[in-house]
């Protein structure tokens, strides 16, 4: 049975990586834009076969992932009802609720492009009067408090469409002000309203670089928006902006790297993280599984994530053929030519998008790169000499991948001691092997995606401290903030938010110590810290 996730796109940037992500995962499941699988016959959904994946850390062995249908595509085992379920008319439909204050980027995704008729309009929520939050996160937290009603009925009448809800994924940035005021208000809501189900957050971090912020407030928001993210949620993936930049230009040679591009890489990175949902195995093929190894202590749940080979666009260049269909892609030639054109791949290079150099994959050479702070997407030193691993998760992308080949990078690896674990826990690294989707074509034969728990986290959010300590310490930019209930009186929340920030800094170095287990959670809970 499917454990089902329903997915929160809160924000303008919440709604367009959403957007992209389900494009993405349409490619994969061969569903064509209006919702319709590419051919009836040849899509067959099965439960998982406890040969198709494995779980495998540095002292334990793995299994052959290889099925016998795994390349016929006449037999598709997948589990697209984690993510979609099917209306009666055989349209799939995503588990999916499009939030936001202002009209324009919800109006694109339901009304313009090929993927218009792909959501359910009765999941979609925008404020009668389409103002916005104005990069207030206080406005955005009294317009979620105002409105919520509405969006937990939505998620209400979702709930109980699915046979088994797991839990909820949202996706939104913290620096602005519906993403961040209205996601820090859905996510209370959601441990209030649903405390027994996972809550999981893509989060995009700002861009800090003095030059390319366009949000003088963001340090506020971001600070107000990390306690919740710290209190109220179970895992975070950091997608950071300044990090993605960096990776776009450097790795991918593209020179001015625009929205639509930086959103393709990240729907590869959220789909690669899924994929052991979708296309499940023995192991790992439900959301708890694939976190439990990945978050020791409650706390320190923020993950960063890793990708190799790193390419744009190539899901929606190099589609497979479905037999039978007479089509060349897995979406319209509409659809494509509208992805290829939304991700401006044009000028790119090799077949049509923009690629990182690597001319040959193998397991080994992909759990090397993982590692590699050039493939890291967040912007924090993990070669630092203090810093180091609480855990890694790596799923391993490939057909042909023999069980053989996962001992022998493991054990290279460990003999190396290149990477560098906390001294209090176990220095293993958790694989997992997922089959590539059959829809798509790639160059590469096999590709990897790194999920970790480090504690160079605390790099970023010092970062984040320190911006807001120069603006906070002058009460710059605080009039809005004050036109709004919860700072009308005074500011103790401002202090509440980054004394809890604080202490998840002190927690993740207190990681690297090897007296950790004894950390004392009570010194750290005062004024507002955490509890």
């Amino acid at each position: 049975m499917p454990r089902e996730i329903i997915t929160l796109q809160v924000g303008q940037c919440g709604n367009q990586i959403g957007g992209e992500f389900w494009k993405q995962l349409c490619v994969e499941h061969g569903i064509q834009p209006d919702g319709l699988p590419r051919d009836d016959h040849a899509t067959h959904t099965a439960e998982p076969d406890s040969t198709n994946n494995s779980n495998n850390n540095l002292h334990s062995g793995p299994q052959n992932t290889n099925s016998s249908h795994a390349n016929n595509q006449n037999f598709i085992d997948d589990r697209k009802d984690v993510f979609f379920y099917q209306s009666d008319a055989g349209h799939y439909i995503p588990r999916a609720l499009l939030v936001d204050l202002e009209p324009r980027v919800v109006n694109k995704l339901i009304h313009q492009g090929p993927y218009r008729n792909l959501f359910n309009e009765e999941n979609v929520f925008i404020a009668r009067d389409g103002g916005g939050a104005g990069n207030n996160w206080a406005s955005g937290f009294r317009q979620g408090e105002q409105h919520h009603e509405k969006v937990l009925d939505m998620i209400d009448r979702e709930s109980d469409n699915s046979d088994s809800l797991e839990g909820f994924v949202m996706c939104h940035s913290i620096a602005g002000g519906t993403g961040s005021g209205m996601g820090s208000y859905l996510l209370e809501a959601l441990n209030d309203h649903f405390p027994k189900k996972l809550v999981q957050t893509y989060s995009v971090f700002p861009n800090w670089s003095q030059n390319q912020s366009d949000v003088v407030v963001q340090p506020y928001n971001s600070v107000l928006t990390l306690k919740r993210l710290t209190l109220n949620a179970d895992a975070v993936v950091v997608l950071d902006n300044t990090a993605l930049n960096r990776i776009a230009v450097d790795r991918l040679k593209i020179e001015n790297p625009t929205v639509d591009q930086l959103n393709s890489l990240v729907a590869t990175i959220m789909a690669a993280s899924t994929t052991t949902l979708r296309y499940p195995g023995y192991m790992n093929n439900d959301l708890i599984g694939l976190l439990a190894s990945l978050i020791p202590t409650p706390r320190c749940h923020f993950l960063m994530t890793g990708y190799t080979p790193l390419t744009i666009a190539d899901y929606y260049q190099n589609p497979i053929p479905t037999s039978g269909s007479g089509d060349a892609s897995p979406m319209s030639q509409e659809a494509a030519a509208a992805a290829a054109s939304s991700n401006n791949t044009n000028t790119g290079t090799g077949r049509g998008g923009h690629s990182a150099s690597v001319r040959k994959t193998t397991v080994l050479d992909v759990m090397r790169r993982l590692t590699q702070p050039d493939n890291i997407m967040v912007s924090a030193d993990t070669r630092s000499p203090t810093s180091c691993y609480i855990s890694i998760l790596n799923i391993i992308q490939g057909n042909d991948v023999e069980p053989t080949q996962i001992h022998t990078a493991l054990q290279r690896m460990r003999e190396r001691q290149s990477i560098r674990f906390i001294p209090w826990g176990p220095a293993s690294i958790q694989v997992a092997l997922a089959r590539k989707s059959p829809f798509l074509a790639s160059t590469n034969k096999v590709s990897g995606f790194m999920l970790a728990n480090h504690t160079s986290m605390a790099e970023l959010f010092d970062r984040l401290l320190s911006q807001y300590d120069k603006i906070r310490r002058r009460n710059a930019f605080l009039d809005n903030y004050r036109r709004e209930p919860m700072f009308k009186d005074n500011l103790d929340e401002f202090d509440s938010a980054r004394e809890t920030v604080q202490c998840l800094v002190d927690e993740y170095r207190a990681c690297e110590r090897k007296d950790y287990v004894d950390y004392d959670y009570a010194s750290r809970s005062e004024n507002g810290g955490l509890e």
